[in-house]
């Protein structure tokens, strides 16, 4: 008999580590084999027959965990990814993909016009970098541009999958306009928004506090959410309130799902501000209760939120776009009618809430003049300047040019619990990566759930805690071959020490990186080693696979599409 050819070389071995294979089920020791990027095989301990690879060769995974790669289901690396090849932000974290387009508002599709508006309005969220090839104008063309990577190299330090942003589409299609869409130009948005989609698009993000994606009505995102549904992906929206009628407006978006067939997907689920202490607890009844609807979540694990400080204006300050907006805050009528929206009946930027200034604390300024302004709530500007919070409020927005992001320290412990407690919940960080002191959740958000969440309170399990960001999210995102440790799968993977993970970031030094994860692999290729960023660059774009359109629109739980 011919001798069996032997066995073809690994690209990796993972030695002994203790296996949390994202299924939720119990952890096992087991040597992982790595070959031509995928899991070519499991030995689990005390299986018959030799380990695989050399002895003594591989990676020593002993008191380490093995995992699947961490994915980000709300990400705002849209322009990181394209100019720095790095990425410790997301890669030292044990982040192997990203979910882009969030909050309504990216850069894919535009047009000249619209690009201009965004690269504005945006730029306290993802900076303005000078010299990035801005040519793309489709969805595809984007996508086309991530798979390439920053300038000089091939590809991404992680994946990236892309949502169609509505604003966006309202943008491109009415501008920044407060009013309703015409029959036209609503059938003009579901054209682009289905190109996109057939493009490779995952679904459609809304920001429904923000301009311009705020003045559309349910009616509209209905009829959108039915072409989502049409080719297989999923709505996330970022709700008109976690505020004041927070509860009636993650209703709204559960009625948008159920009237469209669309599945849903929460962004950054919460429960803020003092009107909603405690009350987590009602917002997880009114989701079990919505058991019709495909529903997922994410969240992150910390209090304060993160944002733009012109995204707290009313609505109607902010119609026309940036300049415009600029012109109503020079205006002394249009500025007294701003104040009492927002310092006596609570602006719908704000989530209906009045305005509390020694909450809006300042993280980042677009211009380097004003960084004295960094690390101070707007109350102590007002003091520092001898003027109201209002008056500090505006003259930050007209000296940076719209441009200041901000932290606001508006969350309640036990509502972010409740969350990350529920059944339909992942992993979200939610972070912005510029400014002079982010929020710490851009750094430290995966390794924060399984030091603090896990290790040090126990509010989740270990091997659940897995599950949550890595197969729940990859079941949401229909991807048939990530999210779990299995012979076949994608080897996006991640090594911990269950005893050590913790995030570094604090919110006084934001940008350091964690500790206790030593190892990350994407498609097989360690782009963390020895908790060292290796330069590789093997990430790309994730594009949406389910053929559409598809008109039947079945609501498939997400826990069925493994």
């Amino acid at each position: 008999m011919r001798p069996l050819p032997p066995e073809p070389a690994a690209d990796a071995v993972l030695r002994g580590a203790l296996v949390a294979d994202g299924s939720g089920g119990e952890p096992y020791r087991a040597d992982a084999v790595v070959r031509d990027g995928r899991i070519a095989g499991i030995h689990r301990e005390g299986d018959p027959g030799p380990r695989p690879g050399r002895p003594g060769g591989g990676i020593d995974a002993d008191g380490l965990v093995l995992a699947p790669g961490f994915i980000d289901m709300h990400a705002h690396s849209d322009l990181a990814l394209l100019t720095d090849a790095g990425h410790e932000a997301k890669a030292a974290q044990g982040v192997t993909l990203e979910v882009l387009g969030q909050d309504g508002l990216s850069y894919a599709p535009v047009d000249d016009r619209t690009l201009a508006g965004l690269r504005s309005q945006l730029a306290g969220w993802n900076g303005d970098p000078q010299g990035l090839d801005w040519s793309w104008r489709s969805v595809g063309e984007y996508l086309d541009r991530l798979d390439a990577g920053p300038p000089g190299h091939d590809g991404m330090a992680v994946n990236a999958a892309y949502l169609v942003p509505h604003g966006t589409l309202r943008a491109l299609v009415l501008g920044w306009e407060d009013r309703a869409a015409t029959p036209a130009e609503l059938l003009r948005m579901r054209e682009l928004l289905a190109q996109g989609l057939a493009e490779g698009a995952v679904g459609m993000s809304a920001g429904l506090t923000y301009s311009p994606g705020m003045y559309a009505g349910t009616d509209e995102l209905v009829a959108l959410c039915r072409t989502v549904a049409e080719y297989g992906g999923y709505f996330c929206p970022h709700h008109r309130s976690y505020g004041a009628d927070a509860l009636a407006a993650y209703a709204e978006t559960v009625d948008i799902a159920r009237r469209s067939g669309c599945a849903l997907h929460l962004a950054h689920a919460t429960m803020n501000f003092e009107t909603n202490r405690g009350r987590a607890g009602e917002l997880t009844a009114l989701l079990d209760a919505a058991d019709d609807v495909d529903l997922t979540l994410d969240s992150y694990p910390y209090l304060p939120g993160s944002t733009t400080l012109a995204a707290l204006l009313p609505g109607w300050a902010t119609a026309g776009g940036p300049q415009q907006t600029l012109r109503r805050l020079a205006d002394p009528a249009a500025r007294a009618a701003i104040r009492e929206a927002m310092e006596v009946h609570g602006s719908d930027g704000c989530h209906g809430v009045v305005a509390d200034w020694t909450t809006v604390q300042v993280s980042g300024v677009r211009k380097a003049e004003l960084r004295s302004a960094v690390g101070l709530t707007v109350a102590q500007l007002a003091e520092r300047g001898r003027e109201s919070g209002f008056d500090a409020f505006v003259r930050l927005l007209r000296e940076d040019a719209l441009g200041t992001t901000v932290l606001q320290h508006v969350g309640h412990e036990e509502n972010v619990v409740t969350l990350m407690r529920h059944r339909a919940h992942t992993g979200g960080s939610d972070g912005l990566l510029t400014g002079d002191r982010p929020h710490p959740r851009a750094y430290g958000t995966f390794p924060r759930y399984l030091g603090h969440y896990v290790r040090e309170r126990g509010v989740l399990g270990l091997a659940e805690c897995v599950e949550h960001l890595s197969a729940r999210p990859a079941r949401r995102l229909r991807l048939p071959d990530r999210g779990l440790v299995r012979p076949g799968y994608r080897a996006d993977l991640v090594l911990f020490d269950p005893q050590t993970v913790a995030a570094g970031s604090t919110y006084e030094r934001p940008r350091t990186t964690p500790s206790g994860i030593p190892y990350v692999l994407v498609g097989g290729v360690p782009v963390i080693a020895d908790h060292r960023r290796t330069g590789a660059t093997p990430g790309r774009a994730v594009r949406r696979t389910t053929p559409g359109p598809r008109p039947d629109r079945a609501r498939r739980g997400a826990a069925s599409a493994q």
